[in-house]
């Protein structure tokens, strides 16, 4: 079975990118995909920041990505750039990490201005971790996202975007 890892880079499970991630989940759930989500922020913080790499909770956290055929690297844009939370995680990662894999950028940002951010800032980190299949980076104005009771609902031309991007991956391994 096909596995996806969602990496999440916010600072809370209640933001607008919980919202986003969800739907992927689901979107790949749908396709018969097997999908796990990491939530950075709620890994050992001391072991981020010192880069700790004999962390068992950051070792566990490698190994899933190390195991997933799919890698989704979600978050919000601040100051022209992903979050400092999400750079903690990917500097553990190992050098050819993301080798193989299909890996998809994806942010929420406050205005359109930002809409390159992951051009300039995300790819190129993922490109020297090995990742030579980016998907199309996925960017969300925040106001897409709305709260509702017990959860998140985007808006069409979010969800067209994400289910236009995810639409070309199966729940079916090639070569398999």
């Amino acid at each position: 079975m096909t596995k996806a890892i969602l990496i999440n880079g916010g600072n809370s499970v209640s933001s607008r990118l919980t919202g986003v991630e969800q739907y992927i989940a689901n979107n790949l759930t749908a396709k018969g995909i097997e999908v796990e989500t990491i939530q950075v922020h709620q890994l050992p913080a001391e072991d981020l920041i010192t880069a700790n790499y004999k962390s068992e909770a950051i070792a566990a956290e490698i190994v899933k990505v190390g195991a997933a055929d799919i890698v989704v690297f979600l978050t919000p844009i601040y100051k022209g750039s992903y979050t400092g939370i999400l750079k903690t995680f990917i500097d553990l990662l190992p050098q050819k990490g993301l080798e193989g894999k299909q890996v998809f950028p994806v942010a929420i940002g406050g205005s359109i201005a930002h809409l390159l951010a992951l051009e300039y800032s995300l790819k190129p980190v993922l490109s020297i971790l090995g990742a030579t299949n980016i998907d199309c980076p996925i960017y969300i104005v925040d106001s897409q996202v709305a709260r509702i009771e017990g959860g998140f609902t985007l808006d069409e031309t979010a969800t067209a975007r994400i289910d236009n991007v995810f639409s070309t991956v199966s729940g079916v391994k090639v070569g398999v």
